[in-house]
């Protein structure tokens, strides 16, 4: 089966970019499962409970979040009751949620999907690694496939998750840094591997934020309050191919989609 990890996706444009791509990608691909990670889609700090409704209207199976899951209250009903919107699961027991869900594909095989957070330069959560690693026994019982977003910011915690549940998943993809890395590949166990998937949102931006903000934050070291860039946005995702009986990763795909000025001006 084929699984489209999408990355970041980043305010209105992102939202944009996944509604004008994703159902055409889904189709040119023969997309069985889709992930995207959207804890940047409202506004770009969080998501509410409309937009997760939005997302999934244009396709998208498995919501995965980050370190900005509580950037909006109003999710955190959303998070209690729809298994396919999963904050972080290395938050402390008691936290509304939860990190691990089993979805039916479209042709109804069951996908485990896990979202973690890391914990160099983020914030404390529980180990990500002991964590990750008991969900991937529990959703075993359930699915021979399943999926893990890394959300992190150091490049070698990402890479170490990776290789830790080589073999026991298909797939480990990184998110957070919002720049899609070319390191992708089918670890030696067999679980497809990617450092980070990217971004889905304004192309001319800092990491999807107006540039100028962003700039007199670094020149100024004053607080400033970033805002969505506008203008054309890109859609980064990857296509996993994976053995529906044995769980293994066969190949993994970089892919972007880019809007053109002119796609702006046209409906």
């Amino acid at each position: 089966m084929k699984v489209l990890f999408v990355g970041d996706v980043v305010g209105r444009p992102g939202r944009r970019a996944v509604k004008r791509f994703l159902p055409g990608l889904i189709d040119e691909c023969e997309i069985d499962f889709v992930v995207a990670n959207a804890e940047n889609a409202a506004g770009g700090f969080g998501l509410t409970p409309d937009m997760s409704d939005e997302l999934m209207d244009y396709g998208i199976d498995c919501i995965t979040m980050g370190n900005h899951v509580w950037g909006k209250k109003e999710l955190i009903a959303t998070l209690e009751t729809n298994p396919a919107v999963l904050r972080p699961i290395n938050y402390p027991d008691g936290v509304p949620g939860r990190g691990e869900t089993v979805l039916p594909s479209k042709s109804g095989t069951p996908v485990g999907v896990i979202s973690v957070c890391g914990t160099t330069f983020m914030d404390r959560l529980c180990c990500p690694f002991k964590t990750a690693s008991a969900a991937v026994d529990r959703l075993r019982k359930q699915a021979v496939i399943i999926l893990v977003d890394m959300h992190a910011e150091a490049t070698s915690e990402k890479v170490a998750l990776g290789k830790y549940l080589d073999g026991k998943v298909s797939a480990v993809i990184g998110t957070h840094t919002h720049v899609q890395t070319a390191d992708e590949q089918i670890l030696s166990a067999g679980t497809a591997y990617l450092t980070d998937c990217g971004m889905t949102g304004p192309v001319d931006s800092v990491l999807g934020m107006k540039s100028s903000l962003v700039m007199k934050r670094f020149l100024t070291r004053m607080p400033a309050k970033f805002e969505v860039a506008s203008g054309p946005a890109a859609l980064s995702a990857v296509v996993i191919d994976i053995d529906s009986a044995m769980g293994k990763a066969s190949s993994i795909e970089r892919i972007t989609r880019r809007e053109t000025e002119e796609q702006l001006i046209s409906p």
